[in-house]
């Protein structure tokens, strides 16, 4: 019995041991967990700082250039240095354009290895580009304006805002930002199947920038919208503005991939993306928008707008000034005279005349010659004293025809700035916990704003849910405002390596959001997208 007894006492010394061992191992796995979790959290707001603070940093350049470019003269080089860069202030039909996008004049050469395009699409060469693509396969620049063209034409014919049902098909899928991360939507493709006309896509902007592989989602996402343009929605992101590509990376891209055909591309896609709708409304109670809403957001409002005049929304456009000929005065003389205060120097010299020459030439004339002259040169001045009291009644009808004009303007500059203002705000704005809204001076662009704006919103326009994208989450999407608005990001690895996740949001007749979330890696090539 002493012998049991002594190995009882020795299990429990060695189970007290293990137990203590087991407790530091915990504690010590705990706080390695808490260090990695407090360094991730570090890691991600620097680089969303950074990411802010580049934006930032954009607009107010954009701003600065902007101003230089206002206030240099029509004449200056520099002014036509700037506007080139700009681009704002073409003035040319659709027709003209389309002649400058012809593609018909170049040739694809027999060693290119590339696919091959004939229009109208079908759905065996969208599925044959997207798969070039996953082997890296470049689509000749002939192509790529040929299908940037009849991209073009469809988006003029669509409106806004999009307005789709559910009771077509099973479910929507909607997905969020990609930002040329090409293995991100082949990995939907694959989990999710291709669009199809039984599953509709929505695409809610921010298709380029940032990864390598920008012009290729471009073109895959056109590909599809050809083929279903009943089933494959496109709203425009804050990154579908050429200012913006300027910085982040898009612009080289195209010019690196495309080196002799590279600015008409740009060009073209630049038409696109001021040609993009601006949201998509399901069943008239989910609102698909890509940054978000403020406090004066009407989508009757935006109902109305020429979205493509805002080829950059950073900026309201230009109001374009016309000369009128009923305006002018058919008088030959010189523009000083339309001068008021000139004007009125001219008449006051007919109290002092000019001095009618050299003291040796009055010396020489006659008194009465000298008194002739004195009449006549009297006789002009009264004449040219009508005629200018004629110019400057002209000039004073003018001058209030010209605030009457002014006025007019300024309202029609009111609304203009008012429509940009929401524009703006739909496509850069980002929601906080706190009511209210207030100007986005992280970003420099768009607003804040807080659940009371949310629940406003959605009462007035009869809705229930919001779905927006413009922010990384680490999951892939995160639910505020009672669950009122959703954040739906779908570029994983955003940041980093392991940074984040991606996410899309199927929706059914029942309208209850299901998320699916994944993570690409460098094996996402090799999987094969599939067609349901």
């Amino acid at each position: 019995m002493g012998c049991g007894v002594s190995k009882s006492n020795q299990f429990h010394k060695h189970s007290r041991k293990a137990i203590r061992a087991a407790v530091l191992i915990q504690r010590w796995y705990r706080q390695y967990v808490a260090r990695t979790e407090m360094r991730r959290r570090y890691t991600w707001h620097i680089f969303q700082s950074i990411e802010y603070s580049g934006e930032q940093a954009q607009i107010k350049l954009y701003n600065f250039l902007g101003y230089l470019m206002d206030n240099f003269t029509p004449s200056s080089t520099e002014r036509n240095l700037i506007s080139h860069i700009f681009r704002e202030n073409d003035v040319c039909w659709d027709s003209e354009w389309e002649r400058y996008f012809c593609y018909k004049n170049i040739e694809v050469p027999e060693v290119y290895s590339g696919p091959h395009l004939t229009f109208p699409l079908t759905v065996e060469q969208a599925v044959g580009l997207l798969e070039a693509f996953r082997n890296k396969k470049q689509l000749h620049s002939r192509y790529v304006l040929e299908l940037l063209l009849e991209t073009w034409k469809l988006l003029r014919m669509l409106p806004n805002i999009n307005r789709i049902s559910t009771c077509h098909s099973k479910e929507i899928t909607i997905c969020g930002d990609l930002h040329g991360q090409l293995e991100d939507l082949l990995l939907i493709f694959y989990k999710n199947g291709t669009p199809s006309l039984e599953k509709p896509y929505v695409f809610n902007g921010d298709f380029v920038d940032r990864g390598k592989d920008s012009i290729e989602i471009l073109l895959i996402l056109f590909s599809f919208m050809l083929v279903y343009p009943c089933d494959v929605y496109l709203n425009r992101g804050n990154h579908e503005d050429h200012i913006i590509n300027l910085r982040y990376g898009f612009t080289k891209e195209v010019l690196t991939k495309y080196k002799i055909h590279g600015k008409r591309i740009l060009k073209l896609l630049q038409k696109i993306f001021s040609w993009l709708p601006l949201a998509t409304i399901i069943d008239q109670k989910v609102l698909v928008l890509h940054g978000g809403i403020s406090d004066t957001t009407d989508l009757s409002v935006l109902t109305k707008v020429n979205r493509h005049n805002y080829v950059s929304a950073l900026r309201p456009p230009k109001r374009r000034v016309h000369s009128s000929a009923a305006m002018s005065i058919d008088i030959d003389m010189d523009d000083d005279l339309w001068s008021t205060s000139k004007i009125y120097q001219r008449r006051a010299s007919l109290t002092y005349p000019k001095p009618l020459g050299p003291r040796e030439c009055f010396h020489n004339r006659s008194l009465q010659d000298f008194s002739t002259r004195i009449k006549a040169n009297m006789e002009n001045e009264l004449e040219n004293s009508k005629r200018r009291e004629v110019i400057l009644a002209a000039a004073l009808n003018r001058s209030q025809q010209d605030i009457l004009s002014v006025s007019t303007d300024s309202v029609s500059s009111d609304n203009v700035k008012d429509e940009w203002r929401q524009i703006l705000d739909l496509l850069w704005s980002d929601p906080m916990n706190q009511d209210g809204c207030m100007p986005n001076e992280v970003r420099g662009g768009g607003c804040y704003w807080g659940p009371d704006v949310t629940e406003d919103f959605l009462n007035r326009h009869n809705m229930q849910l919001i779905i927006r994208s413009h922010e990384c989450k680490q999951e892939g999407y995160e639910f505020c405002h009672n669950r009122k608005v959703l954040t739906l990001f779908s570029a994983s690895n955003y940041y980093d390596v392991g940074s984040n996740r991606g996410a899309y949001v199927k929706l059914g007749p029942d309208l209850v959001p299901y998320m699916v979330q994944y993570q690409a890696s460098s094996m996402t090539r090799e999987l094969t997208a599939r067609q349901r």
